[in-house]
């Protein structure tokens, strides 16, 4: 069984299936930044309905007054991609898993019954995720390709605006795992869409992105189609989860855990259309 991350005397959650690692609290409150709309190209509709095309052109990245590894906000341009709506569900992981005869993630049996297949999948490690994207014909997302889906071209602080959270927006502030039932079907909370019209960018369950993390990559980043760093200790998870406090569902916000990890985390998939 490979490394699995537990999150036990934090939450007191001993009972529970394997869990991810919360993000640290590493400093200072978020405000928005006001900052209008910029420039994209013409968008382009999606020929799978189940993805959003995010036009290219430039957004704000990080946070001037989040933690110290979302700084500094820069300016970053990305190409036109396509994204999935929806994080990759239990029915699709359960195709993938039979298609290709690869060893099931932990508490896959409880997961996958009737009453979970449009709950996100989860307790994927990192190689998992890359391999269902790959069969699927598809890639991770990058972190950049992650942020501006989930937080468009306006300096916003969530997928939906700069206003706190609520049980209208995600799914979050939980304690009870509950096998698999704490997590919303995917597509749930219509006032949390991103302005891409994409679902579940905060909260429900920490996705998987491609890049290697760098505490301090922000600084030296390529101002245009950034990829992370060529290697590394850990992989950059995004969105926050249903666990998490409000602060971690803020776009902009980083977390961290090693590749191997099998915690509480799912993915969607992107791709060039």
């Amino acid at each position: 069984m490979r490394t699995i991350l537990v999150l036990v005397a934090m939450l007191g959650l001993a009972a529970h299936p394997v869990l991810a690692a919360p993000p640290v609290d590493k400093g200072a409150k978020e405000s928005s930044t006001g900052q209008k709309q910029r420039q994209e190209e013409p968008a382009a509709q999606s020929k799978d309905p189940s993805m959003a095309v995010v036009p290219a052109g430039e957004f704000t990245m990080g946070s001037q007054t989040g933690d110290s590894d979302e700084q500094p906000a820069h300016q970053v341009y990305v190409d036109t991609f396509s994204i999935d709506k929806y994080e990759v569900t239990v029915a699709q992981y359960a195709a993938f898993l039979q298609a290709k005869g690869v060893e099931p993630p932990p508490d896959w049996k409880t997961m996958n019954q009737p009453a979970h297949q449009k709950r996100p999948a989860t307790n994927m490690d990192w190689v998992d995720a890359y391999g269902y994207c790959k069969w699927a014909g598809k890639r991770l997302p990058t972190e950049a390709e992650w942020e501006k889906a989930a937080r468009g071209t306006d300096g916003r602080l969530y997928p939906w605006g700069n206003d706190a959270p609520t049980p209208l927006h995600a799914n979050f502030g939980k304690t009870d795992w509950n096998n698999h039932e704490v997590l919303a079907p995917v597509g749930t909370f219509e006032a949390g869409k991103s302005p891409y019209g994409i679902y579940d960018m905060a909260g429900n369950v920490w996705e998987w992105v491609n890049d290697w993390y760098d505490f301090k990559y922000y600084p030296k980043s390529p101002s245009k189609n950034p990829a992370g760093p060529s290697t590394g200790g850990t992989k950059v998870i995004r969105g926050g989860s249903w666990y998490s406090n409000p602060r971690a569902l803020r776009s902009a916000n980083r977390s961290l855990i090693s590749p191997t990890d099998q915690g509480l985390t799912g993915f969607r998939c992107a791709k060039i259309p």
